[in-house]
């Protein structure tokens, strides 16, 4: 129960904030969350305004796009850092007592910061999951349970403590938070051979909007299907997820190999768009498109394709598939590395090898850092023609700090229904394509950088996926609409319809059965019929 003295100095705090109306209504909000809950601690340690010295830090501290912390940015009234799911639960509840609207955070990788900001909600505060990072492992049953503010990294490093056998095909990206990560479907270097990490859990907890802590058996297999991919906010707040672990063999094998325009990287980047999805799927070869200087001349510039390779086996085996089926990249025993399996997941996080896999202990560990970017995702079902790709190419030799990622898909994705989960990117589907720039801080020329991407986007429509053209909700994209006050169901299937397919409008009945009243909200979260 908090204390007097805690509830006084709260209120002092709120006084000065334009959300709120009046100091009772902030004494009455934190009296509701103690009551509500198991908080052995005064409510002066789990919330923070920005009166608060750390306010600062905590709102900033795991954010990766940058751009979203600009002053101009709407920020939340107050943070609150749950110490136990009942927490999170009292918060739902006398948020929903006081007509407060909110924001929920478990990683803050969110492309569009919608998990942290609010442009249509406002006022607003944050419940940020940070503290919500147990992991509970169990071999015998080949399980784990993950609390929704743990990263990847962290569930990949106790894993491995338990066994060398086993892992979750999560993401490569190490910080990533569970509980966002796993709403959006979550790929990673595995999805060839498991699938994604949505198609491997088999259980969750959430909190609903009346309030309730629920398992798959008390909420239904209706939203249990909704929140493996059907994208995070909309339903309620994950607390937990239970995910099936995956057998790996005790050896796998990494490799690096970057080819340039002048080395004929165009061919045998055409090449790797026909033999990425029907190699072996127990290889993930990922490709990285960069700019980067040639010659002596700083001016000079080119392409760089960078082809990261993870294979679930060892060399000898790895180099005869590659021979046989994609001899033009010029695969050499002296470009590999047999590792295990944990120190495979630093390589495709980007650490250079050699690593310490203890990093990933480290919260927010990353070998990619938060910075100022725009992104926007395609798919595509044909190889993009040579002549296309030199236009590409061209267009990004035009932008300072550009990067074009494809992720190959195929094997199990084929095998797996695309109305299974609301993910939707299954049979047929070739690669993925991130579009991003990067630039620093203090460039002016933020606008530039912003329309290039929607410049290059534009670019590849004729090559891409049609009627939708899709898109990963993972890489969440504003320019393909947004909810406003007024929801329109309509409007929201210009974007519904590119993440989900044919599953946005079963996502719509079960927003209508479960949140009625669209308490879970943001600029693309799942609206119901009746609004």
């Amino acid at each position: 129960m908090a204390s007097k003295f805690s509830l006084l100095l709260l209120i002092v705090f709120f006084q000065s904030s334009s959300w709120a109306k009046s100091a009772s209504t902030l004494e009455n909000f934190i009296q509701c969350v103690s009551i509500n809950s198991e908080l052995s601690v005064p409510v002066i340690t789990t919330l923070f305004t920005p009166n608060n010295s750390s306010y600062s830090s905590i709102l900033q501290s795991p954010v990766f796009s940058l751009r979203f912390l600009e002053p101009t940015v709407p920020k939340p009234d107050f943070i609150f850092t749950p110490l136990h799911d009942s927490h999170v639960q009292a918060a739902v509840i006398c948020a929903k007592q006081f007509g407060l609207h909110l924001r929920v955070r478990s990683g803050g990788h969110d492309f569009e910061g919608l998990s942290f900001r609010s442009e249509s909600q406002t006022p607003f505060f944050l419940i940020d999951l940070v503290n919500l990072r147990l992991i509970n492992v169990n071999i015998k049953d080949e399980t784990v349970w993950v609390q929704s503010g743990a990263t990847n990294g962290e569930v990949y490093y106790k894993i491995s403590q338990k066994s060398k056998f086993h892992a979750v095909p999560m993401g490569t990206c190490t910080s990533l938070g569970i509980g966002g990560h796993i709403t959006g479907g979550a790929y990673g270097a595995m999805l060839r051979k498991h699938g994604l990490a949505a198609d491997n859990a088999i259980d969750a907890l959430i909190v609903d909007a009346e309030g309730r802590i629920l398992d798959r058996a008390a909420m239904g297999e209706d939203l249990f299907w909704a929140i493996r991919g059907g994208g995070g906010g909309s339903f309620g707040i994950i607390l937990w997820w239970k995910i099936k672990l995956v057998r790996v063999p005790e050896t796998v094998t990494i490799f690096n190999v970057v080819k340039t325009l002048e080395q004929g990287g165009t061919k045998i980047f055409y090449k790797w768009q026909e033999v990425a999805d029907n190699i072996d799927e127990d290889l993930f070869i990922r490709a990285i498109n960069r700019v980067v200087a040639s010659g002596t001349n700083s001016t000079d510039r080119t392409i760089m394709n960078i082809y990261n390779g993870v294979f679930l086996g060892g060399i000898d085996r790895l180099l005869k598939i590659m021979q046989a089926g994609f001899p033009e990249l010029n695969l050499t025993r002296k470009d590999c590395t047999e590792m295990s399996w944990i120190e495979s997941a630093n390589f495709i996080g980007l650490f250079p090898i050699g690593t310490p896999i203890e990093i990933l202990l480290q919260w927010k560990s990353s070998a990619v850092p938060p910075a100022l970017f725009k992104s926007k995702s395609d798919y595509t079902k044909t190889a993009i023609p040579e002549i296309a790709l030199e236009g590409l190419w061209k267009l990004m030799l035009e932008e300072d700090a550009p990067t074009v990622m494809m992720i190959p898909y195929g094997g199990m994705m084929n095998r797996i229904s695309e109305s299974a989960i609301p993910f939707p990117h299954r049979k047929g589907i070739k690669f993925m394509i991130l579009y991003q720039s990067n630039w620093q801080e203090g460039d002016k020329n933020a606008t530039e950088h912003i329309n290039w991407t929607r410049k290059v986007y534009n670019y590849l429509t004729p090559y891409v996926s049609k009627n939708p053209r899709e898109a990963y909700v993972n890489y969440r994209d504003l320019d393909l609409g947004r909810n406003r006050n007024n929801i329109s169901l309509r409007e929201a299937r210009a974007w519904g319809q590119r993440y989900f397919k044919g599953n946005f409008e079963r996502l719509v009945r079960i927003k209508t059965k479960v949140d009625p009243t669209n308490f879970f909200r943001h600029e693309q979260s799942i609206p119901p019929l009746t609004l």
